[in-house]
C-alpha cells in the first residue's frame, strides 16, 4: 500500500521520533494532522514542507477534549482517518524506593491514558469507515523490565496488552495495530528524567549506542505501507550494541 494521500494523525510530533515520522511521511506525500504541546515547533516542522498539507494543532494527550478535537479537525478537514500514531510519552528513570508517587501518575497519565484517549477518540471514525490503522510507540521496556524502570516497564507493558486487546476486538472491521517498540534512541526523552544523575546516564547510553529518531520513523512508515491484507502488530528496534 502506498503512503501517498493517507490521512494521518500524530500525537508528540514535536520532536524525536513523532517529527521524524512527520517528516518521513511528509516525503511520501501523506495529508498529516500533528498534535503536541509546543505549538511553535510544529509551526516549524509545517515551514519546512509548504508543498505538503500538514495541519497542526496543540495538543496534551492527557486531555482527552484535546485529542477529540485533533481527531475531529482530521475529520472535518479530509473526511476520513487512515491512521492515528500514539506516539506521545514520557521516560522518569526513578527507583521504587524513592516513592516518586507525581512522577508514577505521569507516567500513567501520558504514556497509558495518552494511548487510550487516541483510540477512544478515533474508534468510532474507523469503526464506521470499516477500516484503519492505529499505532502506539511502546518500547523495549515493555518486553523487558530493569531496575529504576518498574513503573515505566509497567506504562509499556499495559500498552502492549491494551494493543493487543484492540487487535482482537477490532480486526473484523479491518482495523489494523502495530506497536512500535525501540531500544535506546537518541532524542528528548531524556529531559523527562528528573533525577540528574539517572538523567546523564542515559545521555551517556543514546550517545554511545542510541539508534536515530529516522531509524524509528522508517520502521512506522514500514507498518503503514504494508499491504492490505498484512497486521504489523509488533516491531521491536534495538541498536545492535544494547544488551538488554
Amino acid at each position: 500500500m502506498s503512503i501517498e494521500n493517507k490521512v494521518v494523525v500524530i500525537t508528540g510530533a514535536s520532536s524525536g521520533i513523532g517529527a521524524a515520522t512527520t517528516k518521513e511521511l511528509a516525503k511520501n506525500h501523506a495529508k498529516l494532522v500533528i498534535g503536541a504541546r509546543r505549538l511553535d515547533r510544529l509551526n516549524d516542522l509545517k515551514a519546512e514542507f509548504p508543498d505538503e498539507e500538514i495541519i497542526t494543532q496543540k495538543v496534551d494527550v492527557t486531555n482527552f477534549d484535546e485529542v477529540q478535537a485533533l481527531i475531529d479537525t482530521a475529520n472535518e478537514k479530509f473526511g476520513r482517518i487512515d491512521v492515528l500514531y500514539n506516539n506521545a510519552g514520557i521516560m522518569p528513570v526513578n527507583a521504587l524506593i524513592n516513592r516518586a508517587r507525581d512522577e508514577w501518575q505521569q507516567i500513567l497519565n501520558v504514556n497509558v491514558m495518552g494511548v487510550l484517549n487516541g483510540i477512544a477518540a478515533v474508534l468510532p471514525t474507523m469503526v464506521k469507515q470499516k477500516s484503519g490503522h492505529i499505532i502506539a510507540t511502546d518500547s523495549v521496556a515493555g518486553h523487558v523490565v530493569v531496575p529504576t524502570l518498574a513503573v515505566y516497564n509497567g506504562s509499556k507493558f499495559a500498552v502492549r496488552a491494551i494493543m493487543e486487546g484492540l487487535r482482537q476486538e477490532q480486526h473484523q472491521n479491518n482495523i489494523r495495530t502495530t506497536i512500535v517498540s525501540p531500544g535506546s534512541v537518541s532524542t528528548e526523552l531524556y529531559k523527562s528524567i528528573n533525577n540528574p544523575e539517572n538523567q546523564k546516564a542515559e545521555i551517556n547510553v543514546e550517545n554511545q549506542i542510541g539508534l536515530s529518531a529516522e531509524n524509528i520513523a522508517k520502521s512506522v512508515a514500514f507498518a503503514i505501507s504494508s499491504p492490505a491484507n498484512m497486521d504489523v502488530n509488533e516491531v521491536i528496534i534495538r541498536p545492535i550494541r544494547q544488551d538488554v
